[in-house]
C-alpha cells in the first residue's frame, strides 16, 4: 500500500474535472499577469542616451538608441506625450518640421517648448521634411503651391540638385526656431516611387545628394527616410557602385511593413550598409493605446548605435531668426508666398499665415488668433489693408506686399 492510500477518504477523493479547470485557469491567469508586471518593469530598449546638456542646451537628436519608436503626423499633445512616456514601450518619436508636400502643415502642438520638454524627458526625436516628390509619384503634389523634383538630366540634373540644396537650408531654418541643436540628424520623406523610371530616379538621387551637403555644410546630419524598394534601392546602388558627385546620407530610415522589429529589408537590399545607423518602418498607420491614450501611428525599431560624428559647419553662423508676438512667431521665413483663403485646390501654408498674422498685429494692433488659418478676421483686415493703399479691397495677400509689412533687417527672400 503507498502513502497515498493510507490517506482518509476525504483526502484521497478526486478533485472534480472542472474545479481543476477553474484551478488551472486561476493560476495561468496569476502568471500571465506576473509575466507582465515583468515587462512592465523590465527596459523595453538600451543604448538610451537623450538627455540634456551639462550646460542646459538641447540634446542631439536622435543620438544614440536602439530600440521602438513611433511618427504620427501631427505632433501629439504633450498631455499624450506624457502618458506615454510613462506607458508606452516607444522612446523615439517622428515629426514632421518642414516640407510643403506634407499632410500636416499646421502643427499647433510642435513648438521649442514642445521640442525640449521631450527631449528633456528622454524622447529620440527624428525631425522630418517632406518636400519634393519624385517626378514620377503619382500621388503629388499634395496642393497647388508644392512641387516635384525637377526630372530634367541637363548639367547632371542640375535643377533636382538646386531644389535639394534649398530644401536643406530651409529645414535647417525650422529646426533652428524648433531648438533642435547642429549635429542632429534631419530626415528628409521620399516616398516610394517607380525605380525602373530613370529621370525620375536619377534626379531624385542628386536631389538627395545636395540636401545631404548642405545639411553638412549647415552644420547638422543627413537622413533619408524612403521604402525599401525605391529609394533605399537606389542609396545602396550608391554605395556599391558610387557615381561621382553624388554623397551619401548618414542615417537610412527604411519602409518595410513586415512586422519584425528589426532593421532588414535582405529580400531588397543589404544589411551591411549604415550599420548603426539604420531605422525600420516595420508597421503602417494603425491605433494603439497606452495609458488610456490612443495614437494612430507607424510603429519603427532604431538601432542607432554609432555616436554622430561631430559636423563643421562650412559657413559662417547664422543670426537667430527674428520673432514677434513675444516671441510666439518666428517672422524671418526662407521664402515669402502670397496667400489666400483656402479653397477645394488651395490651402494657405500655415506657417506663413501665422507670420502674416503676427505682422499685421505689430503693424496695426489688431489681434489674431494664431492658429495657422486664414480665417474671416484676416480676409477682413487684408481687405482694408489693400484699400488703405489704393488697392482693390481683394482677400487675397500677394507676394508683392510683403516688403511693406516685414522688417527691414534680417528677412529672407521674397518669392
Amino acid at each position: 500500500m503507498t502513502a497515498r492510500s493510507a490517506l482518509p477518504p476525504a483526502v484521497r477523493r478526486p478533485v472534480h474535472p472542472r474545479v481543476g479547470l477553474l484551478l488551472r485557469g486561476i493560476v495561468i491567469a496569476l502568471v500571465i499577469a506576473l509575466l507582465a508586471v515583468v515587462f512592465l518593469v523590465l527596459p523595453n530598449h538600451d543604448n538610451d542616451r537623450a538627455r540634456p546638456t551639462a550646460d542646459g542646451a538641447n540634446p542631439v537628436t536622435p543620438g544614440v538608441y536602439t530600440g521602438l519608436g513611433f511618427d504620427q503626423c501631427l505632433a501629439p499633445t504633450q498631455a499624450a506625450m506624457t502618458t506615454w512616456t510613462q506607458a508606452s514601450p516607444f522612446r523615439a518619436v517622428g515629426i514632421y518640421i518642414s516640407g510643403d508636400s506634407r499632410a500636416c502643415r499646421n502643427q499647433p502642438n510642435l513648438t521649442p517648448q514642445w521640442v525640449s520638454t521631450q527631449l528633456a524627458n528622454g524622447w529620440h526625436l527624428l525631425p522630418i521634411t517632406l518636400g519634393p516628390q519624385a517626378s514620377c509619384q503619382p500621388r503629388f503634389p499634395r496642393y497647388d503651391d508644392d512641387v516635384k523634383i525637377k526630372p530634367g538630366a541637363a548639367n547632371d540634373y542640375a535643377k533636382a540638385r538646386a531644389q535639394g540644396t534649398a530644401e536643406a537650408a530651409k529645414t535647417v531654418a525650422a529646426a533652428q526656431a524648433l531648438g533642435i541643436v547642429p549635429g542632429s540628424t534631419m530626415f528628409y520623406d521620399l516616398e516610394g516611387f517607380d525605380y525602373n523610371n530613370v529621370a525620375c530616379r536619377e534626379s531624385a538621387l542628386r536631389f538627395l545628394s545636395t540636401w545631404t551637403t548642405q545639411l553638412h555644410a549647415l552644420g547638422y546630419r543627413s537622413g533619408v527616410y524612403s521604402s525599401a524598394g525605391s529609394g533605399m534601392k537606389l542609396l545602396e546602388r550608391q554605395r556599391v557602385s558610387p557615381l561621382p558627385d553624388i554623397e551619401l546620407p548618414d542615417q537610412i530610415w527604411l519602409a518595410r511593413y513586415d512586422n519584425a522589429a528589426n532593421t532588414s529589408a535582405a529580400d531588397y537590399f543589404s544589411d551591411e550598409g549604415w550599420q548603426g545607423n539604420r531605422i525600420k518602418q516595420f508597421q503602417g498607420g494603425h491605433n494603439e493605446t497606452w495609458g488610456g491614450v490612443t495614437i494612430n501611428i507607424d510603429r519603427n525599431y532604431l538601432d542607432l548605435r554609432e555616436a554622430p560624428a561631430p559636423v563643421v559647419p562650412v559657413v559662417a553662423p547664422q543670426p537667430a531668426p527674428r520673432t514677434g508676438c513675444n516671441g510666439r512667431v518666428v517672422v524671418d521665413l526662407p521664402v515669402y508666398r502670397g496667400l489666400k483663403p483656402k479653397s477645394k485646390t488651395y490651402r494657405p501654408d500655415p506657417t506663413t499665415v501665422n507670420v502674416l498674422k503676427c505682422l499685421l498685429h505689430e503693424k496695426t494692433g489688431k489681434k489674431f488668433k494664431l492658429n495657422g488659418a486664414y480665417d474671416a478676421k484676416l480676409v477682413k483686415n487684408v481687405k482694408a489693408w489693400r484699400k488703405a493703399r489704393g488697392m482693390k479691397p481683394f482677400a487675397r495677400w500677394t507676394k508683392k506686399m510683403w516688403p511693406e509689412i516685414l522688417p527691414q533687417q534680417g528677412t529672407a527672400a521674397r518669392e
